[in-house]
């Protein structure tokens, strides 16, 4: 079969996306959820590949309004806006009971890194902020207000950051003279109290992911999230994730191989109240290792690089 390349938009490319839909195999007269909605891409080549129907869900209103353009286009897209976490009581609040197939994008709009004012990059300078929902604590009230332990806590767990205790009690220090309000005020911190990776990975990188995590409380999210797309599938409906670390990789991985029936060991970081409790076993991994992008599509994005595709099917 000859591979189809599907567009940016605006800008903006979907991650995995030939692979994303090479597994799904979107039908006509079928019900499809694109979780986690950002600039519309997944929903687009869904919609473009079968007369079927799609539900879109994103937090950002930005991402909802978004979605409106792309609805001129095509009707048969409809829009919630809510936490993927929800996605269960948002589809059922529109007597959606049960699914096709549910496509999952773990990581951050290229919409929201590229806008200084929502705080995600240290590539621009803007507010710290990192909200993806533009509602609850932002990043600067986190980092002004969190204990030294607490802040390494968050940046070694969520950032993976060995050198978190360093970075913590440099922040400790540093905001006693004044608070942390814009990215790059806490960036070029980072920069200047631990040594450059020899990857060339810019310093903050980890420190930048452990508190987008830590503010958008995004590994218990995504637990939820699993759960409740699995039980969303009709038999023969399939769950796709794309994920960019390894935190929400093992997760996805955990999720997916306990609903196969496989034995999985739950992730350390995820409390003991959220262990995986998925008891279903009418589930059929599409892939038994995550696949990985093309090295043509990093070359053409390289937001692609980290990217981690794992899918399962319901079988009954």
């Amino acid at each position: 079969m000859t591979q189809q390349t599907y567009p940016a938009h605006e800008g903006h490319f979907s991650v995995m996306l030939n692979e994303v839909m090479t597994l799904l195999n979107p039908q006509p007269n079928s019900i499809y959820v694109d979780g986690t909605f950002g600039g519309g891409g997944y929903s687009k080549a869904i919609l473009s590949a079968a007369p079927c129907e799609v539900w879109g869900i994103d937090r950002d209103p930005d991402a909802i309004a978004r979605g409106r353009e792309i609805q001129k286009q095509f009707p048969s897209l409809h829009l919630l806006q809510g936490d993927f976490e929800n996605i269960d009581s948002l589809l059922k609040s529109q007597n959606i009971t049960q699914c096709d197939g549910i496509v999952l994008d773990l990581g951050v709009s290229s919409f929201q890194i590229d806008q200084a004012d929502r705080g995600f990059s240290f590539r621009f300078d803007g507010p710290l902020d990192m909200r993806m929902s533009r509602t609850g604590k932002t990043a600067a009230d986190l980092v002004n207000s969190l204990s030294e332990t607490e802040l390494a806590d968050v940046l070694f767990h969520y950032g993976e950051e060995r050198f978190s205790r360093r970075i913590a009690k440099a922040i400790v220090n540093r905001r006693l003279e004044a608070p942390f309000e814009t990215t790059q005020d806490l960036a070029s911190l980072i920069q200047r109290t631990i040594p450059t990776d020899k990857s060339k990975i810019n310093p903050a990188t980890r420190s930048f992911q452990g508190l987008r995590i830590a503010v958008n409380n995004e590994l218990e999210q995504i637990h939820t999230a699993l759960n409740a797309a699995l039980k969303l599938l009709k038999p023969g409906g399939k769950l796709i994730v794309v994920s960019f670390h390894s935190l929400e990789d093992r997760i996805v991985k955990d999720i997916m191989n306990k609903a196969a029936g496989r034995v999985a060991k739950p992730s350390r970081y995820l409390p003991l109240s959220l262990s995986p409790s998925q008891d279903i076993t009418s589930f059929e991994l599409l892939t038994t290792k995550p696949q990985r992008p093309s090295e043509q599509e990093c070359h053409i994005n390289s937001r692609s690089r980290s990217a981690r595709l794992r899918a399962i099917k319901r079988n009954l």
